[in-house]
């Protein structure tokens, strides 16, 4: 069954571009309720545990350096099927391919510097938010 939050970050890119708002204007308009959010940059230390699934991977350690580099904005957001319809919103990984109004088609650089991340299941959106809020951070 679906559940009604998923978590996601406003990547160092993103930040650094000043697309923080316009992002965040985007989800709201979406329908998507915020129900927790922080401004702060990720150590390296920080990086290295929140993406340790990707460990063994060739990019890892270019991704661990990236998300590090500079701040983000984590948050939780709210809404009936919120996992899937973020993902909607955001788009494909690869701006190239996202679909035409979505957040990473007007916002990525590229690829690996994508504008956002998107929880990719009900599961993950639980472990990554609990990664960065505890209960008495979320409303």
């Amino acid at each position: 069954m679906a559940t009604n939050r998923t978590f996601t970050m406003i990547k160092p890119d993103a930040t650094a571009a000043g697309h923080t708002g316009k992002i965040i204007d985007r989800i709201i308009g979406a329908g998507f309720t915020i129900k927790a959010m922080k401004w702060t940059q990720l150590s390296k230390e920080e990086a290295q545990a929140f993406y340790a699934v990707h460990a063994g991977r060739p990019f890892y350690r270019e991704l661990v350096e990236y998300m590090s580099s500079a701040p983000i904005v984590a948050a939780i957001l709210e809404k009936d099927n919120a996992v899937a319809d973020f993902r909607d919103l955001i788009g494909a990984t690869n701006p190239a391919e996202a679909a035409p109004g979505t957040i990473r088609a007007d916002f990525a650089e590229s690829i690996a510097a994508n504008a956002v991340h998107g929880s990719d299941s009900d599961e993950n959106a639980l472990i990554e938010g609990k990664f960065h809020f505890s209960a008495s951070d979320i409303a």
